[in-house]
């Protein structure tokens, strides 16, 4: 069966359906970049040149919704940051960025997504400008290269020319043109419609993660145990994954440490000192080169890149496992813990969540409840 984001697509009906389609015809945009108008204008002219062009239209009906809908989403944040800089020049920097984390939010909690489908749409919200800049980028190739483990390349580019053509601007034509070298520069580095590919997950995190890492070289495994990094909201099922593991795993967790101490989970002053306490915790178990589970939220790219980095020093082996389900079951489930958190302070953990990514980690899963 295939999933779409409504099934009613005209304008109106959007604007009906949600408040974020309505909330757009409210927000303007740089009058040199953006002469059509504001944003509920852009956005129905990239809709209407998504829906025309040829290669649009060999797509399957699924990877036709995932780039609809993200066409509709892509500028859902500029309403956060658009900032008035006078003479009809309006910057929105951040608008991508920041869209990544309201689809998910949407696609989570308000249209139930599935999560393979929900990642691929807020991955083309995330990068949608990618193609008009890579080049502009410090590290193109790197760049594109970890992006395709996200996106589809052609996809992305599909989305952004759809981008390029719905506006009215002077310098269309040189962004087509920079649409094209994009096409070209990833033919060229082999991720064109299809993730980068590499001989081993050991190789990957070192092309990823290391200064002088380079596509082709390949490691040998000599690690010194495996460490399992858990991630996930609060009240995901991380403790029930762990009951899978062997029963004589050590497991280091956060909230264990907390009740400990009698530390609240909303008194974030203490959090430093929870944290040293697991890391002084997982020091011992690195030196005598013994697996364990680290068990905590980590919802972000940063918290887990930190451990990731302390564990690999010791030589371990990673790998972050990421535990999802439903909205409605998580809500359920929370208020069937012991140690129950507000309503309030979960949807704004989820606000900040960051899906773990494959150059994250040596392995990354994915646990996810349908």
């Amino acid at each position: 069966m295939t999933w779409k984001l409504t099934q009613n697509k005209d304008w109106q009906s959007l604007e009906r359906q949600f408040s974020w389609v309505a909330d757009m015809k409210n927000v303007v945009q740089h009058k040199t970049h953006h002469a059509e108008g504001n944003v509920a204008i852009h956005t129905q002219m990239v809709l209407d040149e998504l829906l025309k062009m040829p290669r649009y239209q060999t797509l399957s009906e699924q990877e036709q919704e995932i780039l609809w809908a993200a066409a509709l989403m892509h500028d859902i944040e500029k309403c956060s940051t658009s900032q008035d800089e006078g003479n009809g020049n309006i910057s929105a920097n951040g608008h991508a960025r920041r869209g990544e984390y309201t689809a998910r939010n949407i696609l989570f909690k308000d249209i139930p997504t599935p999560f393979h489908i929900r990642e691929k749409v807020v991955s083309l919200v995330r990068f949608h400008g990618l193609p008009l800049w890579l080049m502009e980028k410090l590290e193109p190739a790197k760049k594109i290269h970890a992006v395709s483990l996200r996106a589809n390349t052609r996809h992305l580019r599909m989305l952004a020319e759809a981008d390029a053509r719905g506006r009215i601007c002077e310098d269309a034509g040189a962004l087509i043109e920079s649409l094209d070298l994009f096409e070209m520069f990833c033919k060229d580095e082999g991720c064109w419609d299809k993730a980068l590919e590499f001989p081993t997950a050991s190789a990957r995190y070192e092309y990823f993660n290391t200064i002088d890492g380079y596509i082709g070289y390949v490691p040998y495994d000599d690690f010194k145990c495996e460490v399992t990094l858990l991630s996930g909201l609060p009240g995901m099922g991380k403790d029930h994954y762990i009951q899978s593991l062997k029963p004589d795993m050590p497991v280091i967790s956060l909230d264990a440490i907390r009740r400990k101490y009698k530390y609240s989970p909303a008194d974030r002053s203490a959090t430093g000192r929870v944290v040293q306490e697991a890391k002084e915790q997982a020091r011992v178990y690195l030196r005598k080169k013994q697996d364990f589970v680290w068990n905590a939220t980590n919802i972000t790219r940063l918290m887990r890149q930190q451990l990731v980095d302390l564990f690999t020093l010791y030589g371990a082996k990673v790998k972050i496992v990421y535990v999802e389900k439903p909205y409605d079951v998580w809500r359920n489930q929370n208020r069937n813990r012991e140690f129950q958190l507000s309503g309030d302070i979960l949807d704004k953990m989820l606000q900040k969540l960051e899906i773990p990514q494959l150059p994250e980690a040596h392995e990354v899963e994915y646990i996810v409840e349908k």
